[in-house]
């Protein structure tokens, strides 16, 4: 290892390094422990002294002839008591609540990739259509509803799920090791680990595999901001506040847990080399890092100003990353409007490809949650959008974040009777497709499900019985196949030349249209979020041609319309619609 690197936060192979590594010789443990007196190597029923090595701060110890799957820790001594932790640099642990580290075996599995890996890219202007997934709830074993499937059981499941519903990239939450469920990985205790939840790292990396070999990728959900409390893990780990602040007022995150010291050149390459790890020995796609505004702003809170450390560790972590890994995408969730998320790293920005729009979120939340008649005052709520997105390169997310906690689920959020609420929920995601901007649905949305998420139980599937879900469901494959096929809907996703209003000055109305434009072909979208059917008549973009695409009241859909066609004609170079209620069409021109 590079041990000057180390210490300057420039390294991202410090994992090669530290941890349990089996050579030749035996089995090598080492770790990181500056301040501690002394490290003992907890072993089955032994307990063996490890060596102080290099400048006194890292202890080491090789044991010959230790298994796969053997538990260890470490007993770390300091002001005259000990801790034991588990390694934090470790590739597997056991199952919450014991938390010992495991010794897996990383290099075993050989990947059946190539293809995939040569030909990604970071998707700029492509379709990316990305769903969000928590592995232990998307469906649970039949005979083993408290239990969860394993990574390779998963992928039975959820690939063919996936290529039926017409997405291209699959997002996990969180899957570094965590302790407590409710927290859904957000809390870590092993950012070397998979969960053990769902099985080993081999399980993993052909569950990652398979998804390659069916051209879908997969990102990681991503927590470089805070880590869990645990005594075990990486709090106070050799007696020291080594990862995190020692100073309470920004040592401790909003959600409870300790913030890490980016200024630290230790931590740096710690986050970075975990960051460089899932993206090279388990080839995920990308990374979407969760909280970049607590990187930006300390406690991220802009009052309290940047953090210029942490900003200055995102940016050339992002830069590296990049370099290490070609084709991956850096994505970031981030509400604030600080500037250049998006920009590349030599010209000043923080070198991430993409950014969440929230703002776009919770925009066209709140509109569609007014009563129709409330809608016209409001109106420009659904335009807004397009006067900053010029400013990022922005992703447009319906996630989790948004059916939990008592907030109700997407379908749920929208005005009116169940019905009413699913009628607008399909114009919504036409309206999300049409808009500018990658798109992320959580699991669940997809069929109109009225029940919050909960990390305990499955997907509520059984709503496909129903024929107003099941229809909502084909509808949303519809949409979805044709995002990917049409590519004036990513194309030029990032270019005025792609987008335009067709029509945002109906007020009264409450109709909008968007025209999207690619090399080949010419897409009109036309949206009725009035609670009335309504005569409505635009110019088409191009010439005096317009072939239906798709209509979101007709009756396969769950809709009321039987036969779309007699809702529209074309005069000279106009489109005439009759526009149901909550309805929306979109034309290839």
């Amino acid at each position: 290892m590079d041990f000057y690197g180390f210490y300057t936060g420039e390294i991202f192979d410090a994992y090669e390094f530290l941890g349990a590594h089996t050579t030749a010789d035996g089995t090598t443990f080492r770790t990181f422990a500056p301040q501690a007196q002394k490290v003992e190597l907890l072993l089955g029923d032994r307990c063996i002294p490890m060596e102080k090595i290099y400048n006194g701060q890292f202890f080491e110890v090789t044991v010959g002839e230790v298994p796969f799957d053997t538990a260890y820790e470490y007993r770390i001594y300091s002001h005259g008591r000990y801790t034991d932790h588990c390694d934090p640099y470790g590739s597997g642990m056991e199952l919450r609540p014991a938390h010992k580290s495991i010794l897996r075996d990383i290099a075993g599995y050989r990947f059946h990739d190539e293809s995939w890996m040569k030909k990604r890219s970071d998707m700029k202007n492509k379709p990316l259509n990305i769903y969000e997934v928590h592995a232990g709830s998307f469906r649970k074993p039949e005979a083993r509803a408290d239990a969860w499937y394993n990574y390779e059981e998963l992928g039975d499941v959820l690939i063919p799920y996936l290529k039926e519903c017409g997405y291209n990239y699959v997002e996990l939450l969180p899957i570094c090791e965590h302790p407590c469920d409710e927290s859904w990985g957000y809390q870590t205790t092993g950012y070397f680990s998979p969960t053990s939840r769902y099985g080993t790292p081999q399980q993993l990396m052909k569950l990652i595999d398979r998804l390659h070999q069916n051209d879908i990728g997969i990102i990681l959900d991503f927590v470089p901001v805070h880590f869990a409390v645990d005594a075990y893990a990486l709090a106070n780990y050799d007696g020291s506040a080594l990862y995190e602040y020692p100073n309470n007022d920004v040592g401790h995150s909003e959600w409870g847990s300790c913030n890490f010291m980016h200024s630290r050149g230790e931590v740096r390459s710690f986050l970075q080399s975990s960051a460089n790890y899932w993206l090279k020995e388990f080839h995920f796609d990308g990374l979407r890092m969760d909280a970049i505004s607590n990187i930006i702003y300390w406690q991220g809170d802009e009052r309290r100003g940047v953090n210029a450390n942490a900003v200055q560790f995102v940016r050339t972590m992002n830069r590296q990353l990049k370099q290490l890994n070609p084709g991956c995408m850096l994505i970031a969730e981030d509400s604030t409007s600080f500037r250049g998320i998006t920009t590349d790293y030599e010209k000043g920005g923080l070198g991430f490809d993409y950014k969440w729009d929230l703002g776009w979120m919770h925009d066209t939340l709140d509109f569609l949650a007014l009563a129709p008649e409330n809608r016209s005052e409001h109106y420009h709520k659904l335009t807004f959008s397009m006067m900053y997105f010029g400013d990022e390169n922005y992703l447009l997310p319906l996630s989790h974040d948004e059916v939990v906690h008592g907030k109700g689920t997407i379908v749920n959020k929208l005005y009116g009777n169940a019905g009413e609420k699913r009628s607008q929920a399909k114009s919504l995601y036409l309206y999300m497709t049409a808009h500018p901007g990658k798109k992320l649905n959580f699991m669940g949305n997809e069929l109109a499900q009225f029940r919050e998420w909960d990390e305990k139980r499955q997907q509520d599937f059984d709503l496909l019985n129903d024929p107003y879900h099941k229809g909502f469901h084909e509808y949303m494959k519809r949409l979805n196949q044709l995002y990917l096929s049409c590519p004036a809907f990513s194309e030029k996703d990032y270019s005025k030349e792609g987008f335009e209003w067709a029509d945002c000055h109906q007020e009264q109305k409450v109709v909008y249209a968007i025209t999207r434009r690619s090399a080949k072909e010419t897409l009109l979208s036309v949206f009725n979020f009035s609670g009335c059917q309504q005569e409505y008549a635009v110019k088409l973009p191009d010439g005096h041609h317009a072939d239906l695409l798709l209509c979101s009241d007709e009756q396969r859909w769950g809709g009321y319309t039987a036969d779309p066609s007699v809702l529209y004609r074309i005069e000279n170079d106009t489109l005439h619609l009759t526009l149901p209620a909550y309805s929306s069409f979109l034309f290839r021109c």
